[in-house]
């Protein structure tokens, strides 16, 4: 009854499996449970040895010797065929065994029922008097999130590889904010509406997104949020669109705080009905762009379109065993795709990384070493490193710390 699996019980009672309710509601009464069992079991090995002495006296008279191999005898078949023997089949096979046993032992836990409530008060004034509550370690045992990832993990063999890995990426959203899977500032595509018409008309009709963040000068104020299409079809209707127009079509912006865990943000934007907010931090700055697409990607993978000049990478390592990324490129979709194991508490992006290990930005290409994956920088402008070619980790090779190669 103990070894049984909860959840494969709650299966079996589902699918109106005989003997798996009544199995369910004994194990929801623990304590009398075990009284029963045990009592009962006590019992019979106490009445044992008691008739068979008495049987060895009626036939043999008081003789010492015939006593001590009937005493050895029946104590050896109760080890054997009452203990030992019964509980290890019981363990191997739990399901085939207690559910029929179930059906016997509900009525004696009914007829019982006055001799097992007085056992069990007395049993629990015991326990209490050496500062053991029942009641309350088991309302305590309940499954930590470690341990339903752990659960998921074991059951690799009944559960579907990508089906297990979305489930472990869901305990990870737990753990991460929109910091971790925003896109950041430096590759957000937006519209500034100080710009010549001519700019921003050429830039709706070339952009990549539907939905595009609207400024006037300076990207941290953001005015609003402008979708192209509608504004692409007021075009074709109004030979006039003007800055003003293109004002009145703006709809109010949705700003995220930086610390707003990953999953909390995906219940506000389904209660908010929004699907893209822009990452502010403590100051009012625009310190990243979010999609729901891009929290969905964290649980499922890759599945939207690739942005031209911002893919590299994504196609894995080359034949070569190298791979040319970007320096903006988000360490946390390196080490997913890539196999590689960059830290995630400190930088967000590789340039970032590479920043903090060399403490300053280089002036020339040079190659370095970070947990194990040598890298070279390929590209460098605008105070930021632009391209880094990584070189894939040999099997079995340790993370190293960050140095010059």
């Amino acid at each position: 009854m103990m070894a049984l699996n909860r959840h494969r019980l709650k299966h079996l009672v589902k699918t109106g499996r005989r003997g798996a309710r009544t199995t369910q509601g004994l194990l929801q009464q623990t304590e009398e449970l075990l009284s029963v069992i045990l009592i009962g079991n006590n019992v019979i090995n106490t009445v044992l040895p008691v008739l068979t002495a008495s049987i060895a006296l009626r036939y043999f008279g008081n003789d010492g010797v015939v006593l001590s191999i009937a005493t050895a005898l029946i104590a050896a078949l109760i080890i054997v065929f009452c203990e030992i023997g019964p509980k290890v089949v019981g363990a191997t096979y739990p399901e085939r065994i207690a559910l029929p046993a179930s059906l016997a032992i509900k009525p004696l836990m009914r007829i019982t029922q006055p001799f097992v409530w007085a056992v069990n008060v007395l049993v629990r004034a015991l326990l209490r008097l050496i500062g053991i509550d029942t009641r309350k370690a088991a309302a305590e045992q309940r499954m930590s999130t470690e341990e339903l990832r752990t659960l998921v993990l074991e059951a690799g063999n009944y559960m579907p590889t990508k089906h297990r890995s979305i489930l472990l990426n869901l305990f990870d959203l737990e753990n991460i904010s929109v910091n971790d899977v925003m896109i950041p500032r430096a590759r957000i595509e937006a519209l500034d509406l100080s710009a010549p018409l001519e700019s921003i008309l050429q830039q709706l009709e070339t952009c990549y997104h539907n939905k595009l963040p609207v400024y006037e000068g300076d990207i941290d104020r953001i005015v609003g949020v402008l979708h192209v299409r509608k504004t692409l079809s007021a075009l074709r209707h109004h030979e006039d669109l003007g800055i003003d127009t293109l004002r009145e079509l703006l709809t109010d912006p949705y700003f995220i705080p930086s610390d707003t865990p990953a999953f909390r943000q995906l219940q506000y934007f389904q209660e908010n009905h929004q699907r893209i907010g822009l990452v502010v931090n403590e100051y009012g700055e625009v310190e990243g762009l979010l999609t729901t697409e891009d929290i969905i990607e964290e649980l499922i993978g890759e599945f939207t379109t690739s942005i031209p000049g911002l893919a590299s990478g994504r196609s894995g390592w080359s034949d070569q065993a190298e791979c040319l990324v970007g320096g903006g490129s988000s360490l946390r979709d390196l080490n997913r795709r890539l196999g590689l194991h960059f830290p995630l508490t400190g930088p967000k992006t590789l340039n970032g990384l590479i920043l903090e290990v060399l403490r300053e930005i280089p002036e020339a290409s040079i190659c370095l070493e970070i947990d194990g994956c040598r890298m070279e920088i390929v590209q460098i402008a605008n105070q930021a490193i632009k391209t880094v070619r990584l070189f894939k980790p040999k099997q079995g090779t340790p993370g190293a710390a960050g140095h010059p190669a």
